[in-house]
């Protein structure tokens, strides 16, 4: 059963929400976000996590009793705007209830508005929560192996899902 839960962008005075997040995180949670064994989150990395320019960098916060439970973001390079690397993060206790879809719905919708026509992302090979999340909401997705997993690209359509599907009502 999916719940929805209050969502908004990332903030620099988010900061100390992030710091509170990292102990919530299971080591297996950390890795998958990661790619690496991450014991703790160095200033530099915290801050650049907080930091977004709500354009070429995005991110989305799932807030539920003041705390940061999930993030999904996008950082698109300046050269080529139309492409976004996105990944996304659930705190453990949340995952499995539909937060991870909801965010990634929430900045597919945000991207496409951007102009933004392919999301790529980094997945490994036995992370099946994230495959069936891309292959469910991002259908034309493709997965190519590599040494660490699969590299992921998913083209975006050019109007939003959720404005179609509300279009019509």
């Amino acid at each position: 059963m999916d719940i929805g839960v209050p969502t908004r962008p990332v903030q620099p005075e988010d900061r100390p929400l992030f710091c509170r997040l990292w102990p919530r995180l299971s080591a297996d949670t950390i890795y998958r976000r990661f790619h690496a064994p991450v014991h703790r989150l160095p200033d530099d990395a915290l801050a650049r996590l907080v930091t977004v320019d709500h354009d070429l960098r995005e991110a989305v916060a799932a807030v539920v009793g003041g705390e940061v439970i999930g993030v999904v973001r996008y950082d698109r390079p300046p050269t080529d705007p139309a492409t976004a690397e996105f990944a996304v993060l659930v705190e453990d206790a949340w995952q499995g209830v539909g937060v991870g879809r909801q965010l990634l719905v929430e900045l597919t919708e945000l991207a496409a508005e951007r102009g933004v026509r392919t999301l790529t992302a980094t997945v490994q090979r036995d992370n099946d929560r994230v495959i069936g999340l891309i292959r469910r909401l991002l259908p034309g997705s493709t997965f190519t192996p590599d040494e660490d997993g699969f590299t992921v690209e998913s083209p975006l359509p050019r109007v939003p899902a959720r404005r179609l599907t509300t279009a019509h009502h």
